[in-house]
Formats: C-alpha cells, structure tokens, sequence
C-alpha cells in the first residue's frame, strides 16, 4: 500500500468510528508501526485534518474535515454548475446563500 492510500485509509477508518481508537488499534488496522501511525496523523493534521488525540485515550477525527473531490467529468462539471446556478437564482434565501458560497467548481476540472 503506498503512502496515500494508507492516508486515505487511516481518514476512512477514522470517519467511521464516532468515539477515539487507540493509536495501536488503528497502527495494527493499517499493518504499519505506532511511529508510522504518528507521523501519517501529523502529515493530515498539517492538511487541515481536525484529528485530536490524547495518551492513553485515542485518536479522533472532528467533524467537517472533507476530501475535495477527486475527479469530475466535463458534463458533470457542466451539470454541476448549472444547477447551483439555477438554486442561486431561484432557490429561497437560505439555499441561494448556500449556492452562492460555494467553491468556484472549475478547481477540479477533468483529468484525463
């Protein structure tokens, strides 16, 4: 497993549980060492990863930490924007506030 699947994996593992898991735990999950562990959870905590943890109790990843996402096509992209176009302009005040706010999508455009 390379470097950014493990990340990934360490951020899958850690959204689905609600309550701290021990560094051992989730180092064992992974099939790597605790100082391994360590230094993957410094490395996402530096990626703006709200992951908390205190000796003896656990690691936890707070709520709001998304991934952006990885890969859209040109008619999603084209479809994506249309439609918060379209919430802006006709959505009630709340929702067209909330399209409006949104990132620029054409930060992910396309890969091929």
């Amino acid at each position: 497993m390379s470097r950014a699947q493990r990340l990934l994996a360490l951020i899958q593992i850690l959204r689905r549980h609600r309550f701290a898991v021990t560094g051992a735990n989730l180092a064992e999950e992974l099939g790597v060492s605790l100082r391994t562990l360590y230094r993957d959870i410094a490395a996402l905590q530096e990626q703006g990863a709200n992951i908390e943890g205190e000796p003896g109790i656990g690691y936890v990843l707070r709520p709001g930490f998304m991934l952006p996402p990885l890969m859209f096509s040109e008619e999603e992209i084209e479809a994506l924007v249309l439609g918060a176009r379209w919430v802006a302009d006709r959505g009630d005040e709340w929702l067209g506030a909330a399209a409006y706010g949104l990132p620029p999508i054409g930060m992910y455009p396309p890969t091929r």
